[in-house]
């Protein structure tokens, strides 16, 4: 069937979409790089003309600046509420328009279906068209889908640069045109571009650490960060073989660590042979190697973060960030203090569904210390969590946790053991006071060394 005459006919310009902004919208705009370009362009031009107030968007991973975040006293018009922020999202915390939602990341997709209001306006970049009428969501599978099913209006913006990011038997990487209500054909800017940042030698120390933990045949889940960046590098330079994917963000490492020849896929219970994703952002190598590629596989992302599918796989290794962790053993990715730093993503899922796993592992891991603006020196490894942080990993959950010093295996540890494990991993500089402050907490032993 030829699809081109509905296309034809649902074709519009950017300003024409905008108008269907009203005030009070609860607007939706994308997810990572399916953030609308030449949309984003008109709709804040549009609200500027006609002083439109009220408007609420929701959105996430934002790579590049939204055109809607300059405008003119913009909290006097709008608020941005991300589902996991990045740099840029947190400084609109400053400027008194973005508000994180916390949630777990694969909740993303039932939250959409149970919405007791519809989305006002759906708009986000799309692939081109194919010849069966649909529209590939690029790299952002994630929970666009059921995003879509609770949208009252869907605009799409056709980006020609957008990769094809092939899905499988759960679907969701795609909408059908007849689920289209408009079609603007963008500019064709290039991809949004997501840098993996340097490595340094605190992060290679630590990737040796947990390197040297990964057996052949071993399915990866990477973070975004210098750590898991240098984990990826030295697993892409190791002599591991038979390595698959199962993850919640596709990230360059995967490309570095595919073009070794170290993964194949083949050990993998779940998806054999392929590469899983719910979302991927990063340099154009990534994107090319991603496009039409049958190896990897866009998926949403309550199916990538379920602990019951990660647990399914044998010798699953997670491998996340964190900000800081307290002698107790909690976890906090999320803020230090009261400053939002990112979101809860989906670091418990596979800290939960690695443990499921069959000679699976999660490993927490970070620099011992890290320097304020005035060049003091402070330890990520504290007494207890700062008033105000978030705790993303409850003690009871965490397993391995790893900096430049070594590695402590927590699961079970009595918090006399826990504390001792973590302080024995800090910065010397800073050992003895945690010890003082663990006796203070009750959680040291006389007998313990110092």
């Amino acid at each position: 069937m030829d699809f081109r005459k509905e296309y034809e006919q649902k074709l519009i310009s950017a300003e024409a979409a905008a108008k269907l902004i009203k005030e009070d919208d609860w607007v939706d705009f994308g997810w990572g790089v399916g953030l609308p370009h030449d949309l984003d362009k008109a709709v804040a031009d549009h609200i500027v003309a006609n002083d439109i107030r009220g408007l609420k968007f929701r959105g996430g991973v934002v790579l590049r600046k939204p055109e809607i975040f300059k405008i003119e006293n913009a909290p006097e018009h709008l608020c941005w509420n991300s589902w996991h922020m990045t740099g840029i999202e947190r400084k609109s915390i400053a400027d008194g328009i973005g508000y994180y939602a916390p949630i777990r990341y694969s909740e993303l997709p039932r939250y959409y279906r149970d919405l007791p209001d519809p989305v006002d306006v759906a708009m986000f970049r799309v692939a081109p068209m194919d010849n069966e009428g649909y529209f590939n969501f690029g790299p952002s599978a994630s929970h666009m889908a059921d995003m879509c099913s609770r949208a009252k209006k869907i605009v799409v913006e056709v980006n020609t640069n957008m990769p094809v990011a092939l899905g499988g038997e759960v679907g969701g990487e795609k909408i059908h045109i007849s689920k289209v209500d408009f079609i603007v054909e963008s500019t064709n800017v290039g991809m949004d571009l997501l840098g993996a940042g340097p490595t340094n030698e605190i992060d290679e120390a630590v990737a040796k650490l947990i390197v040297e933990e990964i057996p052949n045949g071993a399915c990866l889940q990477l973070g975004i960060g210098g750590m898991p960046n240098a984990v990826g590098s030295l697993i892409a330079e190791s002599d591991l073989k038979d390595l698959g994917v199962h993850t919640e963000m596709y990230v360059d490492a995967f490309v570095d660590i595919a073009k070794a020849g170290k993964i194949n896929g083949k050990c993998k219970t779940v998806d054999p042979g392929r590469q899983t994703y719910a979302f991927g952002c990063g340099s154009q190598k990534l994107y090319d190697y991603i496009h039409n590629n049958p190896e990897c596989y866009s998926a949403p992302v309550d199916y990538t973060n379920d602990i019951r599918v990660v647990g399914a796989m044998d010798n699953f290794m997670s491998i996340n960030n964190a900000v800081d962790i307290d002698l107790f053993g909690q976890v906090g990715a999320e803020s230090a203090g009261i400053k939002h730093i990112s979101g809860a993503g989906g670091q418990l899922d596979f800290v939960l569904g690695a443990y499921l796993s069959k000679g699976g592992k999660s490993f927490i891991c970070f620099s011992s210390t890290f320097a304020d603006k005035a060049g003091n020196l402070h330890s990520r490894i504290k007494p207890t969590l700062a008033p105000g942080s978030i705790c993303t990993d409850t003690r009871t959950n965490t397993h391995y946790v790893v900096t430049e010093y070594g590695k402590v295996n927590l699961k079970g540890l009595t918090t006399w053991e826990r504390a001792e494990a973590l302080v024995s991993i800090a910065h010397p500089d800073f050992r003895e006071e945690l010890v003082k402050d663990a006796e203070k907490m009750g959680i040291w032993r006389k007998s313990n060394k110092r």
